[in-house]
């Protein structure tokens, strides 16, 4: 089943299912113009994955890491699929098509063998990032934490309908950027968990989102962002300059 959340006619936020050109609640069903998809989780935080493949690591000119390289995004930066992302104004940004995971429940000192019993599902991301301030300083907070960095969307999908060699691609005005399979992934989903909740506990609603594959490309004012990933579906957002 691919979930929804979104807000119905009458301005309720909903809880239901998505079925491509409508989405159904309580018995109801709206056709997908009729109402605003939201974000699929309401997070307290966003846990992110740094160089999660090779290829990445290399264009970035960056080693692979030895353990996985963690960083944080708060709620102002989760937006919605549709949504415009302001980038900072003089500032150098770029896409990046993560698969994201979204916890079930609290989940505190997970080991790897149990940690789909913590995943609710899985979206979509768009990690966009600032690089003239992620390179220049070390807690990324000016890079990558701005105001809907990251766009989120727009179903939740069940964790049966990803593949475990599930492609992810990203399209920028309709051009194929980045294109690549989660099975290139250097720290696997359960290890992922593993290791973040050794240190903190995620939330039921909490989203880890899981590195970008190699193509990430400068970001400009009018472009049109498409990620897609095999099993979950599209997110759709565009950018604007400041």
């Amino acid at each position: 089943m691919h979930h929804v959340r979104f807000r119905d006619p009458a301005g309720a936020v909903r809880d239901g299912e998505y079925h491509g050109d409508d989405v159904s609640f309580g018995g109801r069903t709206y056709d997908i113009d009729d109402v605003e998809v939201l974000p699929p989780t309401d997070p307290s935080k966003v846990v992110c994955v740094g160089r999660n493949y090779a290829k990445h690591a290399e264009e970035r000119g960056e080693d692979v890491p030895d353990r996985p390289l963690l960083f944080l995004k708060p709620p102002n930066a989760v937006t919605g699929p549709g949504a415009t992302v302001t980038l900072p104004e003089g500032k150098y940004c770029e896409h990046e098509a993560e698969l994201a995971v979204v916890i079930e429940k609290e989940a505190k000192n997970v080991a790897a063998a149990d940690a789909e019993e913590y995943i609710a599902g899985y979206t979509v991301a768009d990690d966009v990032s600032n690089r003239d301030d992620q390179d220049a300083e070390t807690n990324w907070v000016r890079g990558k934490a701005f105001d809907g960095a990251c766009p989120l969307g727009p179903v939740l999908a069940d964790p049966e309908h990803l593949p475990d060699d599930a492609s992810i691609s990203l399209r920028v005005n309709g051009e194929t950027r980045q294109e690549s399979s989660i099975e290139h992934f250097i720290f696997d989903v359960p290890e992922l968990i593993e290791e973040i909740t050794s240190y903190l506990t995620l939330e039921p609603g909490d989203v880890v989102i899981t590195g970008t594959p190699e193509g990430v490309n400068e970001l400009t004012d009018g472009d049109r962002v498409a990620v897609e990933i095999e099993g979950v579906g599209t997110l759709e957002h565009t950018v604007e300059r400041a």
